[in-house]
């Protein structure tokens, strides 16, 4: 397990793409596959006819139950795994989820009972080029971050930076 020390949290707080709030807009922006990590991300897509092919949820949004529209929206019928991820952390179980449901043709959705917030960094790391990964910045919009070999560098900084053992984490996500 990796988890984020409290000097690294201001490294999160910026957007790692232009942030939307025109979800037509991040749409036609957007490679393939797309990863939501987010409720209220992951439901905005859905809504405008887009399922995405990994949504990472945890059935909140700034710390508080969604509402029932958008839990109604994101009970789908997806493949569903289940994983525990305590806040600030990226369990083993996050990071192996990620990769089976990236390599899963249809939609999966990972729903998680902790926090959801940093996925969006290993996402980064086992979607391949071409891809993207969206996220919320709260009050903000949709934040877009392609995959790219720049992205996909940034994340493995980041990553190196978190505590905890970086090589086993790559290894869970199937990345060298």
């Amino acid at each position: 397990m990796l988890s984020l020390p409290d000097d690294l949290r201001g490294a999160f707080k910026d957007p790692m793409g232009p942030v939307y709030t025109d979800t037509e807009r991040l749409l036609a922006d957007a490679g393939d596959p797309i990863v939501a990590v987010g409720d209220v991300v992951t439901y905005h897509l859905r809504v405008a006819g887009r399922d995405p092919d990994v949504a990472v949820i945890d059935g909140k949004t700034k710390r508080e139950a969604v509402g029932a529209e958008i839990a109604a929206v994101l009970d789908g019928g997806n493949r569903r795994i289940e994983v525990d991820n305590p806040p600030a952390t990226l369990s083993t179980a996050m990071l192996e989820a990620l990769a089976e449901a990236l390599a899963d043709p249809d939609p999966v959705v990972i729903h998680v009972t902790g926090e959801e917030d940093l996925a969006t960094v290993p996402a980064l790391l086992v979607a391949p080029e071409g891809a993207s990964v969206v996220y919320g910045q709260p009050n903000e919009g949709m934040v877009l971050v392609d995959v790219t070999a720049a992205s996909k560098r940034e994340a493995r900084e980041l990553l190196g930076k978190l505590d905890g053992d970086t090589a086993a984490a790559l290894s869970a996500l199937g990345v060298e």
